[in-house]
C-alpha cells in the first residue's frame, strides 16, 4: 500500500486491521535495532535511513507484507532463516502476517546496523 500518510503513527493507522499488530512490531524492531538511523516516510512506506540513505523500509501490500533491506549481503546471510518467505533483491515478502518470524527480523535488523556494506 503506497501511504500518503504524514508520519509512520498515521500509515500504521490506515493498514488493514489484520496487519496492524504485525506491522506495529516491525517499527518496534526498527527503532530498537536500528538506533541512530532517521525514521521518515518515503515511496509511501516507512523507512529507515543512515546518512541520508535509505537501508530498511516496509510495507503493508495487497497480498503480504514487505521488508525491504537494501544490504544485499545482510540477505543473504539470513536467507536460511527466512525460509518460507519470496525473497528478491532487498525485499522480503511475508504472506502472512501472523508467521512473521520475528526473530529471524531481529537478527536482519542488527545485522544491518552493524554492516559497512554499501546499500543497493
Amino acid at each position: 500500500m503506497q501511504s500518503k500518510a504524514p508520519d509512520v503513527a498515521s500509515y500504521l493507522e490506515q493498514v488493514p486491521e489484520e496487519r496492524r499488530v504485525a506491522l506495529k512490531k516491525l517499527r518496534e524492531q526498527c527503532r530498537r535495532f536500528l538506533r541512530g538511523y532517521e525514521e521518515c516516510m518515503e515511496y509511501g512506506m516507512p523507512v529507515y535511513k543512515r546518512n541520508g540513505v535509505v537501508e530498511v523500509a516496509f510495507a503493508s501490500q495487497e497480498q503480504y507484507i514487505s521488508l525491504y533491506v537494501t544490504k544485499q549481503d545482510v540477505v543473504d546471510r539470513h536467507r536460511k532463516a527466512l525460509d518460507g518467505c519470496r525473497i528478491g533483491k532487498g525485499c522480503i515478502r511475508f504472506p502472512k502476517a501472523d508467521r512473521i518470524d520475528f526473530t529471524a527480523v531481529s537478527a536482519l535488523l542488527r545485522d544491518t546496523a552493524k554492516s559497512k556494506s554499501t546499500p543497493c
